[in-house]
């Protein structure tokens, strides 16, 4: 059940971080940029002194959609300049 409930977790977190980058990507791509922006976000937040993802919640949600802002926005960043 773990799993499955990160690959729903990173499919949501990084279908609005897309929205919000404004970035056209599938399905798979959103899964794959929630589940390692929650890592990013884990990390960003930890570097700032406070938790990072905890669980299926809201805080861990918004930390999982800063994460995966921040790894679009390299991407796309990187995209422009190669």
């Amino acid at each position: 059940m773990g799993i499955l409930l990160w690959v729903v977790f990173g499919a949501i977190a990084g279908w609005i971080a897309s929205m919000i980058v404004k970035s056209d990507q599938g399905l798979l791509l959103d899964i794959v940029v929630g589940i390692v922006g929650a890592l990013i976000g884990g990390w960003v937040m930890n570097l700032l002194g406070y938790d990072g993802v905890s669980g299926f919640n809201v805080y861990s949600m918004a930390v999982a959609i800063l994460g995966s802002v921040i790894l679009l926005a390299i991407v796309k960043s990187i995209r422009r300049t190669a």
